[in-house]
């Protein structure tokens, strides 16, 4: 389905191709063109001596990639920057991998500025990379030596991070893409980790240290979004390395470290997060590694570098001004917040209060009513208890009364003799007598 731009405006109306045109292969054109020229990767690993950063190499690339003549005498007073560059092969992809070590930081006494070796050298490769840009007759591809990611290792102590690492962070988290490791995770438990990784995270949050991202790509299955996330939440990742080989029952060789209670397994998830560090490193997250090199790191550098304000002074690329106004609009959107929730929970307390003072209103009238039907009920039942009194007297007065007058009227009609009644066998009168009443 091909999209025309309609030449009396903006929208776009959608096409159908009646056959095949071609730019459907671009994306094979350019993988190609990708595998012709190879690829150019350079990984700095900065940490104090003895923390296995060598020994993590040789386990991420499977290779001995530092042979053991290497780092004999690594142990320096002094920090200095050392690099390798070999090139290794995979299916056909031919990968140029420049490793930028950095024996004796963080080994002297005073270690006062000793990243500023490592900013000077991360600089100089940007400025090598400026002068190839700037040339007339540049070649058409331009080496890469610019520094794409920075493993720093951070000593397993277990409590928080310490002021150097932090103060290291701040100063290179804006020219190159940090990625935390914390070297030698089996010298701690599960616990211990986990702690020690929510505490690191708080850190860099407080200290506002940003660390390389990995976004989750779009279009991929549901068990690499699985993945993905198991990955991102196990950052920092806690790791561990070894050289020693060794076949298992199946004939497959895996990295260990021998104890004598028994051995871990590198490439093991129930033992480190190593497996979670190479996938997002090498095999989804590298090209991201590049790309934020280029149009984030390196462009900011170059816009300071040629002078992008006025009065000579070094210019703010515009990704910065928008991360730092991204910043100021999240601080005024959080004063905001504050001052909303505030202002909700008065409105709350004042409707509690109110309600409260409603609810002792309602009780004391309940208790108001209550107390006057009381009093009323009381008043009732003396009254009626009156009445009866008065009813009683009332009747027993007026039984007295009657029985004086039926004494002072005589003897009681109950004692003459009874009048017989109508209609009975004895009544003599009651045939011719009333004949002659009728005739008088």
């Amino acid at each position: 389905m091909a999209k025309v731009r309609s030449s009396k405006g903006d929208s776009v109306l959608p096409r159908k191709c009646d056959g095949h045109v071609g730019f459907a292969d671009l994306p094979n054109q350019l993988y190609r063109r990708s595998v012709r020229n190879g690829f150019e990767f350079t990984l700095m690993v900065v940490g104090e001596s003895g923390l296995g950063k060598s020994t993590l190499i040789n386990s991420l690339f499977l290779s001995d990639v530092y042979t053991t003549t290497n780092y004999d005498d690594k142990i320096k007073q002094t920090l200095q920057i050392e690099t390798s560059t070999m090139d290794l092969e995979e299916n056909g992809v031919r990968l140029k991998l420049t490793l930028v070590d950095t024996p004796g930081f963080g080994d002297a006494i005073d270690n006062t500025n000793c990243w500023q070796p490592i900013i000077e050298f991360i600089q100089k490769r940007f400025d090598e990379y400026i002068q190839q840009e700037s040339r007339v007759d540049r070649e058409y591809h331009i080496v890469d030596t610019r520094v794409h990611c920075c493993l720093y290792f951070i000593p397993p102590t277990g409590h928080s991070l310490r002021p150097i690492d932090i103060e290291f962070m701040k100063q290179l988290h804006d020219k190159v893409n940090i990625v935390p490791i914390i070297a030698k995770a089996d010298t701690m438990t599960e616990a211990e980790c986990k702690g020690y990784k929510k505490r690191i995270l708080k850190d860099l949050r407080d200290n506002k240290i940003r660390i390389f991202e990995f976004q989750e790509v779009a279009g991929e299955d549901e068990d690499y979004v699985a993945q993905h996330k198991s990955s991102k939440e196990s950052i920092p990742f806690a790791v561990i390395g070894s050289n020693t080989k060794i076949q298992l029952n199946g004939g497959k060789e895996v990295r260990v470290r021998k104890y004598p209670w028994g051995m871990v397994e590198v490439e093991n998830n129930d033992h480190s997060d190593f497996i979670h560090l190479r996938n997002v490193l090498i095999r989804t997250h590298m090209f991201d590694l590049i790309y934020n090199t280029n149009n984030l790191h390196y462009e900011n550098y170059r816009y300071r570098k040629s002078g992008g304000s006025s009065g000579g002074q070094e210019g703010t690329n515009y990704k910065i001004r928008l991360a730092k106004e991204e910043e100021e609009v999240k601080h005024r959107l959080a004063t905001v917040e504050a001052r909303m929730a505030e202002v909700y929970e008065n409105q709350i307390k004042e409707k509690m209060k109110k309600h409260k003072d409603n609810e002792m209103d309602i009780k004391r009238r309940h208790e108001h009513l209550s107390k006057s039907n009381d009093q009323q009920r009381r008043e009732y039942e003396e009254k009626k208890k009156k009445f009866e009194r008065e009813k009683s007297d009332f009747a027993h007065i007026s039984k007295k009364l009657e029985e004086a007058q039926l004494s002072a009227k005589g003897p009681s009609t109950s004692s003459l003799p009874r009048s017989p009644k109508p209609g009975h066998k004895n009544d003599k009168t009651d045939g011719k007598e009333k004949k002659k009443k009728k005739l008088w």
